[in-house]
């Protein structure tokens, strides 16, 4: 795997497509400019690797639009040591972002094929989050607490397992809506009974899958 001066300036160019439609976050968009997005391409699908677009890895899911992943990230706040839940961990280039972010990573995803690949992918790119496969919908409980949890597919409602699992003052990103988009949410623990939330714009993610999500 090879990470050239090309390569390189392509991402540099990417960075600057993302300050440009909004992201402020000088530590987001630094991992960003870190992580080797064409890592997860072939080399006959070089030039997409770098647009700010998903594309197809298979089994049904995307890699995250740069734009969609620096756009969670900023709004999640990850501070370093920080202990961070990811559900979803598809192609794992989310979880490269937050571990460039300096995040203490667990990531869980449904499908086997992706779990297995991304699994033995990430740490030949020297990225080693803990990786568990299952129903992401319910979170982790027996690692839980989190300091931070950040849901990469759409869900019908906000799982309330993954609130319990947050600290106080913990923070979940999730979109919330139907099958073809959703509001990203932000939802902050203030107490065991208080929860703030708040809402910023439209996304399109593919669905969750669990008992809590769109089905299996």
């Amino acid at each position: 795997m090879e990470d050239s001066y090309r390569h390189r300036g392509m991402r540099r160019s990417l960075v600057k497509t993302l300050r440009a439609k909004g992201i402020n976050s000088e530590a987001v968009l630094e991992a960003i400019g870190k992580v080797p997005r064409h890592f997860f391409f072939d080399n006959a699908l070089l030039e997409h690797a770098y647009q700010d677009k998903a594309f197809p890895i298979g089994e049904g899911q995307t890699i995250s639009q740069p734009f969609t992943v620096a756009f969670q990230s900023e709004k999640l706040n990850v501070a370093s040591g920080d202990k961070v839940l990811e559900i979803g961990t598809g192609s794992g280039y989310q979880a490269c972002v937050l571990m460039e972010l300096g995040a203490n990573v667990y990531t869980i995803e449904y499908n086997k094929v992706l779990y297995e690949r991304t699994r033995n992918f990430l740490p030949k790119m020297g990225y080693k989050p803990r990786f568990f496969q299952g129903d992401g919908s319910k979170g982790l409980p027996r690692h839980a607490p989190f300091d931070k949890i950040i849901v990469t597919a759409g869900a019908p409602s906000v799982p309330e397992s993954l609130i319990r699992q947050l600290n106080i003052g913990g923070v979940l990103i999730i979109p919330v809506g139907d099958n073809e988009k959703q509001k990203m949410l932000r939802l902050t623990k203030i107490d065991e009974k208080k929860i703030r939330k708040e809402e910023f714009d439209y996304f399109s993610f593919v669905p969750l899958k669990g008992e809590e999500g769109w089905g299996r």
